[in-house]
């Protein structure tokens, strides 16, 4: 699983070689540290998650248990957890950017949705309304009836007024038509929930996160190093071999 947060910018469109035009969202993605790794084998009640940080933040403007939390990392602004496999090589202090994706590659983005405020049944729940004529009076856009008179009551899940959106969800198989490692960005094809500036978690549900450190580019050559030397070695004995 690859996982990534990130902010909305705005949509634009692109061109692909043949000329179509894709419409597209602009997400600041990145770059997320890593701030904790749970390990559900310690305990039962949790799950092999990984924590990240995105976003720049004061120090002063954290309390005092998120600055022990991040006691040796730079402040962050939000904090989000991802459940990844337990063979995961991610450590605390792991830097995530737009380069674990690939373009082309299809991800899920979820975040929230833009709040419409307290809407009547016909913007929230596409009520057709009442006819406009044949004795309507100030009824053109009302619910109508609510239940029937027996069982005396209004049953639960009932479409009414109400608060209409502000609330999670998540688009599917999106894919990413571009990447720009110099922005930290990510082009999107199509719309993404929320409005500009809202947190967006965009992940895989396949594929794995794949590091480069220092420490393993070290091992790596020092490997080579010695695979070096015993294939010289080895032509060296075969070479004393053919003289005597």
């Amino acid at each position: 699983m690859k996982f990534l947060l990130g902010e909305k910018l705005d949509m634009t469109q692109v061109f692909k070689e043949d000329g179509e035009v894709v419409p597209v969202t602009r997400v600041q993605a990145g770059p997320c540290v890593v701030t904790q790794v749970k390990d559900g084998s310690v305990n039962d009640n949790e799950v092999n998650a990984v924590q990240i940080g995105f976003g720049d933040q004061k120090k002063w403007r954290l309390n005092k248990a998120q600055q022990q939390h991040l006691e040796d990392l730079d402040p962050v602004k939000v904090m989000r957890d991802f459940r990844i496999e337990p063979d995961h090589e991610l450590k605390r202090g792991d830097v995530l950017d737009v380069n674990i994706f690939e373009e082309g590659e299809k991800v899920n983005v979820r975040g929230t949705t833009k709040g419409q405020g307290f809407q009547g049944v016909v913007k929230r729940h596409n009520f057709a309304g009442a006819p406009a004529t044949h004795g309507t009076k100030d009824q053109h856009r009302m619910p109508g009836s609510a239940g029937a008179t027996g069982p005396a009551k209004v049953f639960k899940n009932k479409k009414m007024p109400g608060r209409m959106g502000s609330k999670k969800t998540t688009i599917q198989n999106l894919e990413i038509v571009k990447i720009k490692p110099e922005e930290e960005e990510l082009l999107i094809k199509g719309g993404l929930p929320g409005s500009r500036g809202n947190l967006l978690r965009i992940f895989t549900e396949e594929g794995k996160i794949e590091l480069e450190r220092e420490s393993d580019s070290e091992e790596k050559a020092e490997q080579e190093d010695e695979d070096q030397e015993e294939k010289e070695d080895k032509q060296q004995k075969e070479e004393d071999t053919q003289k005597e």
